[in-house]
C-alpha cells in the first residue's frame, strides 16, 4: 500500500532515552555529568518523569517541581527534546497509603500491597482523579516550553484489576455490547453448558482461576472490557493534556512479541492505536540466542517492527525503548556483540522508526534495575565499548536525518490479530501447550522478509483492498464482515493465502456450523472435514512442484468444493490435498492444509513474489541473512542493505547507485554485522 510521508515530530532523527534525574537530586554533581557526555553520545532526546510522581508531589497536594523545571530549561538551553511523561504507572506510597482503592485486585480477588508498578485499578475515581490532577499541573506548567516535544503517556499500559469497581464497570461494558438484553448475552456464550445460563446482571463476574474460566466468549468479552477500560482510563489522563497544550502530540510505549513469549495477552493495540497520534514501542529481543539464530531472529523482529509500523497506516513510529547492550531480566542476559547495536538500530529505522531511544541514559545506582543496560555505565564515564557504539550510532542517525517522516509502501499484507490469538489461546482444541499462532504467522512473513519484500502487518478489520497478496495464517475467528470482504478482495483480482484452523468461530467464539472453514468455504472451495495434532518428532511428508516437503504440528484432513490440488500428502490409500487453489473472478485463493517446512514457505511465496513482480529491483539477488528495506517520501527512496549473520556478503546492484555517504557503488560489501544505505530519486 502507498502512503503520503508524514511531517517529523523534530526535524530528523531522534536518539536519546530515558533518563531519570530525579534518582540523583542528592548527587548533583552527577546531572552536571550527564549534561556533559548527552553532546558525545550524539544524543538529543530524552524521555523524563516516566516514574517521576513522589519526586513531584512527595505529599499530597504538595508539589517540587523546581528539579524538573531545571532539567527541562538544561535540555532547552542545549537544543535537546523532551518527551515528557505522565507518571501514573507507579504511584507514590503516600497515595496507596491514604486510599487503598488505588490498588489493584488480582484475579484471585485479592488486594495488591503497594509496591511494583502496574498495580493501580483502571476503574478508580479517586486514582483517576489523581492522575488527572498531577497531568494539569504538568501541562499547566510546561506548555510553551521549548523542549517539550511529545507526551509520554504512563508506561506499557497492562494489566487488569477484578475490584468491584472494575465488576461494575464490566456488567455495564457487558449492558451495552448486548443491548441489556441477558438472553443475547446467554447466546452468544452459549452458557446453558455446564448449566451456566445467568438470570441477573449482579450473577456476572470477572474469570478468576476459581471461579467462571470455561465460557471461552466470556473470556474473550472480559479480554476485550480491559481493553476497552484501558483506553477510557488513558482518555481521562489526556484530557487536560489536549486541553492546555493541543499542539503536542501524545504517545505511549507499546510492547512487542518474539517466538518465545506468549504475544500481545493483554491489550488490543490495533484498537488502542486509533486513539495515539504517534505509535512507539519498547524493542528488548535476545539477540546471539542459543535457540535461535540471529538471521531469524531479525526476521522476527522485523515482522513486530511491520506491526507497529503499520498501526497507523505506514505513519513513523518511535523505538521507545531499547538497549545499547543487555537486559537484566533475560534469562542468559547476552550482551548485543560489536556491531550488533547499530545493526539492529537500524533494522529499526528501515522499517520505519525515526526515533532510536534507550532504556536508559544512565544505570540506575540501586533496585531491580542496577544492571540493566544503559548508554552511561557505573564508571560514568565515556571511555567504554557501550557508549562509543551508541555515539557512533548517534552520527550514522545525523546522516539520516532525511528519512524521517519517510514510510514503507507494501503490496503485501499479513493478517495478524490480537482478538485472533486470544480466542486460538483460549481454545481448549489440537495442541493445548502452544498452538503457534504468532510464530505461524511470522514464518510466512519470513519468506517476504528474505526476498526484500516489504510486508503491512494488519487486523482483520483493516482494508486489503489494495494489496496484490494477502496472507491470513490460522484466521480462526471471523468477524462480522471480515469473509464478504475476503471474497470482495479476491473476485478483484487479489491473491489471498489461507491456512489450516482458518474459519471456526464467530466473534463471541461460537463454532461455524455447516462446516469449516465457515464463512471462508465460497472463497476457498474445500471443506475441512478434522484436523489432527502431531508430537514434536512427527511429520507428515507431501509434494508440491516435483519436490517433497515436511509438515508438522498440524495436519487437516480437507475435501475439495471447486478448487484444485496443488500438493498431495503422501501416505495412506491415497493422497489428500495439502495446499489447494481456487480461482474466483479475477483472483485466486490458496488453502494450506498444514503446518510446513519453512523451506515450503519460502519457496511458495518465491513463486507467487515472482509472478506479481514484487522481487526487489535495487539488487540482482539477496544473500541469506542479509535484509533489504526501503523506505520511500515521495521523492527519493532510502535502502538498507542489512547483514544478520557473522560472515561478510557481498549484493551486485543493478547498475550505479550512491550511498548515503555520497560514493557511488555497483556492488554492497557488508561485514559482519555490517550495513549501507544507497539513495536514489524516484
Amino acid at each position: 500500500m502507498k502512503y503520503p510521508p508524514v511531517h517529523p515530530t523534530v526535524e530528523g532523527m531522534m536518539h536519546g532515552g530515558d533518563y531519570n534525574p530525579d534518582q540523583w537530586l542528592h548527587m548533583p554533581e552527577i546531572i552536571e555529568e550527564d549534561f556533559r557526555l548527552m553532546p558525545l553520545a550524539h544524543c538529543n532526546t530524552f524521555s523524563i518523569n516516566i516514574f517521576g510522581w513522589s519526586a513531584i508531589e512527595p505529599e499530597e497536594g504538595v508539589y517540587t517541581f523546581a528539579w524538573l523545571d531545571d532539567i527541562m530549561d538544561r535540555l532547552a538551553e542545549k537544543g535537546y527534546h523532551a518527551i515528557l511523561a505522565t507518571p501514573s504507572g507507579a504511584r507514590p506510597a503516600w497515595l496507596s497509603k491514604a486510599y487503598p482503592e488505588v490498588l489493584r485486585v488480582e484475579a484471585d480477588r485479592r488486594r495488591n500491597l503497594h509496591g511494583q508498578r502496574h498495580n493501580h485499578c483502571l476503574t478508580s475515581p479517586v486514582y483517576r482523579q489523581k492522575v488527572k490532577q498531577i497531568n494539569r499541573k504538568l501541562a499547566e506548567r510546561y506548555k510553551g516550553h521549548p523542549a517539550l516535544k511529545m507526551w509520554h503517556i504512563s508506561n506499557e499500559y497492562g494489566g487488569a484489576c477484578h475490584c468491584d469497581y472494575c465488576q461494575d464497570a464490566f456488567r455495564a461494558w457487558l449492558k451495552r455490547r448486548y443491548d441489556n438484553r441477558l438472553d443475547k448475552l446467554n447466546a452468544a456464550w452459549w452458557t446453558g453448558f455446564w448449566s451456566h445460563t445467568y438470570t441477573d446482571w449482579e450473577q456476572i463476574e470477572s474469570p478468576a482461576p476459581h471461579g467462571e474460566s470455561m465460557i471461552h466468549g466470556h473470556n474473550l468479552d472480559w479480554k476485550r472490557f480491559v481493553t476497552d477500560q484501558t483506553i477510557d482510563f488513558y482518555r481521562n489522563e489526556i484530557e487536560p493534556l489536549r486541553e492546555l497544550t493541543p499542539e503536542i502530540k501524545i504517545t505511549t510505549n507499546f510492547m512487542g512479541n518474539y517466538p518465545h513469549m506468549r504475544p500481545f495477552l493483554g491489550l488490543n493495540y490495533r484498537k488502542f492505536a486509533d486513539e495515539l497520534d504517534v505509535i512507539s514501542w519498547d524493542s528488548y529481543p535476545g539477540w546471539h540466542g542459543e535457540k535461535q539464530s540471529t538471521e531469524a531472529l531479525a526476521a522476527d523482529v522485523a515482522f513486530v517492527h511491520d506491526i507497529y509500523r503499520s498501526l497507523k497506516g505506514g505513519q513513523p513510529f518511535l523505538l521507545m525503548e531499547s538497549t545499547p547492550s543487555l537486559v537484566n531480566w533475560h534469562d542468559v542476559n547476552r550482551a548485543k556483540k560489536p556491531g550488533m547495536h547499530e545493526l539492529s538500530s537500524l533494522q529499526a529505522v528501515a522499517h520505519g522508526a525515526d526515533a532510536i531511544l534507550y532504556f536508559q541514559w544512565r544505570k540506575s545506582r540501586g533496585s531491580s534495575e542496577k544492571f540493566h543496560g544503559a548508554v552511561v555505565d557505573h564508571v560514568g564515564h565515556e571511555h567504554t565499548r557501550v557508549f562509543q557504539e551508541v555515539a557512533q550510532l548517534g552520527r550514522t542517525l545525523e546522516q539520516l536525518a532525511p528519512v524521517a517522516g519517510s514510510t514503507v509502501e507494501a503490496d503485501v499484507a499479513i493478517i495478524y490479530d490480537w482478538e485472533n490469538q486470544w480466542a486460538i489461546d483460549d481454545a481448549q482444541a489440537t495442541n493445548n501447550i502452544d498452538k503457534g499462532y504468532a510464530s505461524q504467522v511470522q514464518s510466512h512473513y519470513r519468506s517476504f522478509w528474505k526476498h526484500g519484500v516489504p510486508v503491512d502487518v494488519v487486523s482483520m478489520n483493516d482494508d486489503i483492498s489494495t494489496y496484490k497478496i494477502v496472507v491470513a495464517p490460522m484466521l480462526y475467528m471471523l468477524k462480522p464482515g471480515v469473509a464478504e470482504r475476503i471474497e470482495a478482495y479476491v473476485k478483484n483480482g487479489g491473491t489471498f493465502i489461507a491456512t489450516y484452523w482458518s474459519g471456526i468461530v464467530n466473534e463471541t467464539d461460537l463454532c461455524f456450523l455447516g462446516g469449516f472453514p465457515g464463512p471462508l468455504k465460497p472463497v476457498l472451495g474445500v471443506w475441512a472435514e478434522e484436523i489432527d495434532s502431531l508430537y514434536k518428532h512427527e511429520t507428515v511428508p507431501f509434494t508440491w512442484n516435483g519436490d517433497t516437503y515436511e509438515a508438522h504440528s498440524f495436519v487437516e484432513r480437507i475435501h475439495l468444493k471447486g478448487a484444485e490440488t496443488i500438493a498431495a500428502f503422501q501416505g495412506g490409500s491415497s493422497p489428500t490435498p495439502a495446499v489447494t487453489k481456487n480461482r474466483l473472478g479475477k483472483g485466486t485463493a490458496y488453502y494450506m492444509a498444514s503446518a510446513n517446512e519453512q523451506r515450503f514457505y519460502d519457496a511458495f511465496y518465491e513463486l507467487l513474489i515472482n509472478e506479481h513482480g514484487l522481487a526487489s529491483p535495487i539488487a540482482v539477488s539477496i544473500p541469506t541473512g542479509v535484509s533489504v528495506q526501503t523506505r520511500t517520501n515521495g521523492e527519493y527512496a532510502y535502502t538498507f542493505f542489512m547483514n544478520f549473520s557473522e560472515d561478510e556478503k557481498r549484493l551486485t546492484l543493478n547498475g550505479e547507485k550512491k550511498t548515503i555517504h555520497g560514493e557511488t557503488i555497483d556492488q554492497v560489501r557488508l561485514r559482519p554485522y555490517g550495513w549501507e544505505v544507497v539513495v536514489e530519486a524516484i
